[in-house]
């Protein structure tokens, strides 16, 4: 799957004043994206705020994405959850014609054994009609998916093709970098180890910051793919400060400051979540003003 490879990004999904989806907010977000060199589109992922979302607005993000792009950059599409049967149907019956992959979160809350999540990823990968991109994120999940988890499904199932790996352990990025078989992807699911993930031999990244400073980060992931790691790392120590800030207080809240900074969308997100705080937002408006300042 050639067409993961690079620097991906985990799209928001803007709301209105009345907490409705903003459409013409994700179209502008959208564009603003292909035109930035952002290599792909990850469509509601978790930073979509998906969860919160009823099945009605996700048809409606993802008609919205599919209209905008228009076929220009590869789509990949966030099924993911805890309910392995309900995953399962949705896999069988989901219209996904526009999409070149899945996106599919280690189950959270259950906290199931390797063998659990090994045997959840295994019927999602017999009902899948496309490549699936497993996803890590042990503090979000509750549960660790190792390495030789990774390693058995990527063997087993030829279309578990990657893994968005947030563990946030170098140690365990790199087991997963030297044992993979030939041709699996590992892409960072941190943006502030994107760059070392791809410095040891990783494949990319899905990007939460890359979808607000996409010119200046798919030139970073670029320039490490390249082996150009010295000039990449350039541009990862002038966006290092916004990889810490816009998490500090919860995903999307902080990213969603900076579009609204943009003027491409407003800074709202849905309970159980709620709007960065004052200082925070002034913290991120610094940064991305001395990103201006900064030669490209």
């Amino acid at each position: 799957m050639k067409q993961l490879r690079g620097a991906g990004v985990a799209l928001i999904t803007p709301f209105k004043e009345d907490g409705s989806v903003d459409v013409e907010a994700l179209k502008k977000v959208v564009a603003f994206n292909i035109e930035g060199n952002i290599d792909y589109l990850v469509v509601l992922g978790t930073t979509a705020e998906s969860v919160t979302l009823s099945k009605a607005e996700k048809e409606l993000v993802m008609r919205t994405v599919e209209e905008v792009n228009a076929g220009t950059l590869p789509l990949v599409i966030g099924i993911g959850g805890n309910n392995t049967a309900a995953l399962v149907e949705e896999l069988r019956s989901a219209d996904l014609s526009a999409y070149d992959a899945i996106l599919s979160v280690s189950p959270y809350y259950n906290r199931p054994t390797q063998e659990g999540i090994y045997q959840h990823f295994a019927a999602l990968s017999q009902a899948s009609p496309l490549p699936i991109i497993l996803y890590n994120v042990p503090g979000r999940t509750g549960s660790n998916m190792l390495p030789e988890t990774v390693v058995r499904l990527a063997k087993k199932f030829d279309n578990i093709v990657a893994v968005k790996e947030a563990c946030g352990n170098m140690v365990q990025v790199q087991e997963l970098i030297s044992t993979r078989p030939q041709g699996f992807l590992v892409l960072s699911g941190d943006d502030i180890t994107a760059l070392p993930t791809i410095v040891a031999g990783g494949d990319g990244v899905i990007s939460v910051i890359g979808q607000v400073l996409p010119k200046e980060f798919s030139k970073m992931v670029h320039e490490g793919l390249r082996g150009n790691s010295k000039k990449a790392y350039g541009y990862h120590y002038k966006m290092q400060d916004g990889m810490k800030l816009i998490f500090e207080e919860g995903n999307p809240a902080g990213i969603k400051v900076i579009f609204e900074y943009l003027g491409l969308a407003n800074a709202n997100v849905r309970l159980p979540l709620i709007t960065a705080s004052d200082a925070l937002k002034h913290r991120i408006v610094s940064f991305m003003e001395s990103m201006i300042r900064i030669p490209a």
